[in-house]
Protein backbone atom coordinates (compact mmCIF):
# COMPACT_ATOMS: atom_id res chain seq x y z
CA UNK A 1 0.00 0.00 0.00
CA UNK A 2 1.42 3.33 -0.61
CA UNK A 3 0.74 5.66 2.74
CA UNK A 4 0.81 9.29 2.85
CA UNK A 5 1.31 11.07 6.02
CA UNK A 6 -0.37 14.29 6.76
CA UNK A 7 -0.94 16.73 9.52
CA UNK A 8 -1.27 19.99 10.61
CA UNK A 9 -2.55 21.47 7.28
CA UNK A 10 -4.84 23.83 9.19
CA UNK A 11 -7.03 25.03 5.68
CA UNK A 12 -7.51 27.78 4.78
CA UNK A 13 -5.95 29.42 7.45
CA UNK A 14 -2.37 28.59 6.51
CA UNK A 15 -3.00 28.04 2.30
CA UNK A 16 -6.27 27.92 0.77
CA UNK A 17 -5.04 23.99 -0.59
CA UNK A 18 -3.05 21.81 -0.17
CA UNK A 19 0.70 22.11 -1.97
CA UNK A 20 -0.14 21.13 -6.03
CA UNK A 21 2.76 18.24 -4.97
CA UNK A 22 0.78 16.87 -2.34
CA UNK A 23 -2.31 16.52 -4.43
CA UNK A 24 -0.58 14.51 -6.92
CA UNK A 25 0.62 12.31 -3.83
CA UNK A 26 -2.57 11.71 -2.23
CA UNK A 27 -4.07 11.20 -5.52
CA UNK A 28 -1.59 8.02 -6.15
CA UNK A 29 -1.88 6.64 -2.64
CA UNK A 30 -4.15 3.56 -1.64
CA UNK A 31 -3.95 5.14 1.66
CA UNK A 32 -3.67 8.70 3.18
CA UNK A 33 -2.98 9.45 6.89
CA UNK A 34 -4.10 13.06 8.46
CA UNK A 35 -3.15 13.49 12.01
CA UNK A 36 -5.38 16.15 12.70
CA UNK A 37 -5.63 20.52 12.91
CA UNK A 38 -7.53 20.25 9.90
CA UNK A 39 -9.21 23.25 11.12
CA UNK A 40 -12.67 23.43 8.45
CA UNK A 41 -14.21 20.45 7.67
CA UNK A 42 -14.30 21.35 4.06
CA UNK A 43 -10.48 20.60 4.41
CA UNK A 44 -11.70 16.97 5.55
CA UNK A 45 -14.08 16.79 2.73
CA UNK A 46 -11.43 17.93 0.07
CA UNK A 47 -9.46 15.29 1.23
CA UNK A 48 -12.15 12.77 1.07
CA UNK A 49 -12.74 13.07 -2.57
CA UNK A 50 -9.41 13.09 -3.48
CA UNK A 51 -8.33 9.92 -1.76
CA UNK A 52 -8.57 6.34 -1.81
CA UNK A 53 -8.90 5.54 1.79
CA UNK A 54 -8.14 8.09 4.55
CA UNK A 55 -7.45 7.11 8.28
CA UNK A 56 -7.82 10.50 10.01
CA UNK A 57 -7.96 12.07 13.72
CA UNK A 58 -8.90 15.27 14.90
CA UNK A 59 -6.33 17.95 16.22
CA UNK A 60 -6.61 20.49 18.85
CA UNK A 61 -7.00 23.15 16.50
CA UNK A 62 -10.92 21.31 14.99
CA UNK A 63 -14.13 22.56 16.19
CA UNK A 64 -16.42 20.42 17.37
CA UNK A 65 -18.22 19.85 13.55
CA UNK A 66 -14.54 17.64 13.19
CA UNK A 67 -14.47 16.16 16.18
CA UNK A 68 -18.12 14.59 15.80
CA UNK A 69 -16.57 13.26 12.26
CA UNK A 70 -13.20 12.21 13.67
CA UNK A 71 -11.73 10.27 16.29
CA UNK A 72 -9.49 11.46 18.75
CA UNK A 73 -7.27 8.08 17.76
CA UNK A 74 -7.79 6.47 14.78
CA UNK A 75 -6.77 2.92 14.11
CA UNK A 76 -6.31 0.85 11.13
CA UNK A 77 -4.09 -2.38 9.49
CA UNK A 78 -2.63 -1.24 6.75
CA UNK A 79 -0.21 -3.68 4.41
CA UNK A 80 -0.72 -5.99 7.70
CA UNK A 81 0.91 -2.91 10.26
CA UNK A 82 -0.90 -1.62 12.54
CA UNK A 83 -1.43 1.99 12.89
CA UNK A 84 -2.46 4.28 15.16
CA UNK A 85 -2.85 8.14 14.72
CA UNK A 86 -2.97 11.25 17.35
CA UNK A 87 -2.80 14.76 17.50
CA UNK A 88 -0.72 15.37 19.67
CA UNK A 89 1.92 12.98 21.97
CA UNK A 90 3.26 15.96 24.58
CA UNK A 91 6.67 17.32 24.63
CA UNK A 92 9.74 15.65 22.76
CA UNK A 93 11.03 14.39 26.08
CA UNK A 94 10.06 10.93 27.52
CA UNK A 95 8.30 10.61 24.14
CA UNK A 96 8.87 7.01 23.27
CA UNK A 97 8.22 6.05 26.63
CA UNK A 98 4.91 8.10 26.75
CA UNK A 99 3.58 6.64 23.33
CA UNK A 100 5.03 2.83 24.51
CA UNK A 101 2.72 3.74 27.33
CA UNK A 102 -0.29 4.79 25.10
CA UNK A 103 0.23 2.54 22.05
CA UNK A 104 0.68 -0.93 22.91
CA UNK A 105 -1.02 -2.48 20.13
CA UNK A 106 0.41 -0.10 17.20
CA UNK A 107 3.52 -0.48 14.94
CA UNK A 108 3.48 2.69 13.80
CA UNK A 109 1.87 5.69 15.15
CA UNK A 110 1.28 9.40 13.10
CA UNK A 111 1.13 12.52 14.79
CA UNK A 112 1.18 15.75 14.78
CA UNK A 113 0.94 19.13 16.68
CA UNK A 114 4.42 20.49 16.27
CA UNK A 115 5.10 21.19 12.57
CA UNK A 116 8.45 19.31 12.94
CA UNK A 117 9.14 16.10 11.59
CA UNK A 118 10.06 13.16 13.72
CA UNK A 119 11.31 9.47 13.02
CA UNK A 120 12.28 7.38 15.46
CA UNK A 121 11.67 4.11 16.76
CA UNK A 122 10.73 3.11 20.80
CA UNK A 123 12.82 0.99 22.45
CA UNK A 124 9.65 -1.59 22.37
CA UNK A 125 9.67 -1.13 18.38
CA UNK A 126 7.09 1.54 18.24
CA UNK A 127 7.84 3.68 15.01
CA UNK A 128 7.17 7.74 15.65
CA UNK A 129 6.15 9.56 12.37
CA UNK A 130 5.42 12.95 12.57
CA UNK A 131 5.20 14.18 8.43
CA UNK A 132 4.95 17.91 10.04
CA UNK A 133 3.10 20.26 7.66
CA UNK A 134 2.41 20.82 4.54
CA UNK A 135 1.27 24.62 4.40
CA UNK A 136 2.87 25.64 7.69
CA UNK A 137 6.82 24.99 8.33
CA UNK A 138 6.94 27.33 11.65
CA UNK A 139 10.58 26.97 12.67
CA UNK A 140 11.18 24.37 9.60
CA UNK A 141 13.13 25.23 6.94
CA UNK A 142 10.83 23.66 4.52
CA UNK A 143 7.16 22.55 4.89
CA UNK A 144 7.08 18.87 4.49
CA UNK A 145 4.92 15.58 3.99
CA UNK A 146 5.68 11.94 4.63
CA UNK A 147 5.39 8.99 1.91
CA UNK A 148 5.48 5.04 2.77
CA UNK A 149 5.01 1.43 1.63
CA UNK A 150 3.08 -0.63 3.79
CA UNK A 151 3.00 -4.41 3.01
CA UNK A 152 3.82 -8.02 4.59
CA UNK A 153 3.20 -6.44 7.74
CA UNK A 154 5.95 -3.72 7.62
CA UNK A 155 6.71 -0.05 6.61
CA UNK A 156 9.06 0.89 3.97
CA UNK A 157 10.61 3.45 1.84
CA UNK A 158 9.89 5.75 4.09
CA UNK A 159 10.47 9.15 2.61
CA UNK A 160 10.43 12.92 4.15
CA UNK A 161 8.95 15.06 1.55
CA UNK A 162 10.89 18.93 1.37
CA UNK A 163 8.25 21.64 -0.54
CA UNK A 164 9.51 24.13 -2.65
CA UNK A 165 9.97 27.59 -0.62
CA UNK A 166 6.48 29.62 -1.89
CA UNK A 167 7.59 32.79 -2.90
CA UNK A 168 7.82 36.28 -0.95
CA UNK A 169 4.29 37.81 -0.89
CA UNK A 170 2.37 34.80 -2.19
CA UNK A 171 0.63 31.88 -0.80
CA UNK A 172 0.88 28.41 -2.26
CA UNK A 173 -2.02 26.95 -3.45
Amino acid sequence: MRVVALADTHLPLRARALPEEVQEAVAGADVVVHAGDWVEAAALDDLLGRSALLLACWGNNDGEELRARLPEVARAVLGGVRVEVVHETGGKDGRERRCDEAHPGADVLVFGHSHIPWDTTTPRGLRLLNPGSPTDRRRMPRCTYLTATAADGALADVVLHDLPLRTAGRRRV
